[in-house]
């Protein structure tokens, strides 16, 4: 933070997603801790990169520049740029339902995945529960001094030769 502190294109920020930033990280997807991201304030990216001090600077330096947006287009291949426009073409409403729609499926996915998630936990949880009674029912029904017998008996073949 203090190598980009007064930088003309770059903030780095720290946001307590705990406090008065939780609405800022709900809105990113910050899920967990700690999360890093970066790109533009609109469309923030995950960092998946090194977390020591070298590795950020060097990810710092090459990557957080100006980049392809509709606040610098130039910057932009054309198929970007016709991106932009398209989207820059619609309404306010219009693109406000294209997004609404677009985070509504990302919601929807996030949903499926939790619930698939609990469904797998469920059947972990039954599946442990079922070993866990076919052990101690192998265990009760006398395995364990079988062992001892046998083990008992090779003992005493050896002893006596």
């Amino acid at each position: 933070m203090k190598e980009y502190a007064g930088h003309d294109s770059a903030a780095v920020v720290d946001v307590d997603c705990t406090a008065e930033g939780k609405p800022l990280c709900d809105a990113n997807g910050v899920r967990g801790f700690p999360t890093l991201k970066w790109g533009s304030p609109d469309a923030l990216e995950d960092y998946e990169g090194g977390r020591d001090f070298d590795s950020l600077l060097k990810f710092a330096q090459e990557n957080l520049k100006p980049t392809c947006s509709p606040a610098n287009i130039e910057l932009c291949s054309d198929e970007r740029k016709a991106e932009i426009e398209q989207y820059s073409s619609m309404s306010d409403a219009e693109l406000a339902a294209a997004i609404k729609e677009g985070d509504e499926k990302m919601e929807a996915a996030e949903k499926t995945f939790k619930d698939e998630v609990s469904k797998l936990q469920s059947t972990y949880e039954a599946l442990m529960k079922a070993k866990d009674e076919a052990v101690e029912a192998v265990k009760d029904s006398g395995l364990g001094m079988m062992k001892s017998i046998a083990a008992h008996k090779k003992k005493a073949a050896k002893d006596e030769l």
